[in-house]
């Protein structure tokens, strides 16, 4: 975790991210109340996705899918994302020519698939394209469309790093994502990095002990679930949440 998260939420990347969320502080502000989604949340996953649109994949996205659906290991799931890229394409929404991504077919500055793109990408301009590629508009709304689909909440955070007591068997807990309330959660005796108690504030929670049981402890709240409907890996859901909190002072 650490060397990921040394790599994935670097001090460069976090200056960056305060620059992006100043720099575009009016419309991020609009696609927020719009949507529901906290400013720093979408600066994050656009951060963490594409170094902020700088790398957006160069493989053509229709060769690359066809490419994968034609290899037996998931071909169905590729030959119906190659569909939907077809689609995305007769809608007018790109050329084939300029329709670029990664060597699975995730495209734009928000790294969508075909299937997430026509779910949830949005044409925040009003211009009859959903351009997740080019228009930072689109790219903003599209990533808190996203998140207000799975069910995002903007009266809370992801969730924190705590401390638990060794007489915690934190590990198991985590393996059975058990939920409790932050009021059950302080009488088994977490607590927050610096000692004190947790939020007064009741939300359910559940660890999460991301290193196969070992290392660092944290409390997941309902958005880091919705972190991981956007991707499955509890290492990337902690990245967008620290990659949050070390910006939020500049929301």
């Amino acid at each position: 975790l650490e060397t990921y998260l040394s790599k994935v939420v670097s001090n460069t990347r976090v200056k960056k991210a305060q620059k992006k969320l100043t720099e575009h502080k009016k419309i991020l502000n609009e696609v927020s109340k719009k949507f529901g989604v906290q400013p720093r949340f979408i600066v994050a996953l656009w951060g963490i996705e594409t170094n902020f649109g700088q790398h957006t994949g160069g493989f053509p996205v229709i060769a690359a899918l066809a490419t994968l659906a034609h290899d037996g290991r998931r071909s169905s799931y590729f030959r119906g994302e190659l569909l939907n890229a077809l689609q995305i394409i007769e809608e007018g929404h790109i050329s084939p020519k300029n329709m670029k991504g990664s060597w699975a077919g995730a495209m734009g500055q928000s790294q969508f698939m075909p299937s997430s793109f026509l779910s949830y990408a949005y044409d925040y301009n009003g211009d009859g394209r959903r351009d997740i590629w080019t228009t930072r508009n689109d790219v903003f709304a599209s990533i808190a469309n996203y998140l207000s689909s799975v069910g995002w909440r903007d009266d809370m955070t992801w969730g924190r790093e705590v401390l638990a007591p060794s007489t915690l068997n934190a590990k198991n807990l985590s393996e059975k994502k058990t939920v409790k309330q932050m009021s059950e959660w302080q009488k088994l005796g977490l607590r927050l990095t610096d000692g004190n108690d947790l939020p007064k504030r009741n939300l359910k929670s559940r660890l999460v002990v991301p290193e196969r049981g070992q290392g660092r402890v944290f409390l997941a709240y309902e958005n880091y679930n919705n972190i991981l409907k956007w991707n499955r890996s509890n290492f990337f859901a902690i990245a967008v949440g620290s990659l949050a909190d070390q910006i939020r002072a500049y929301e």
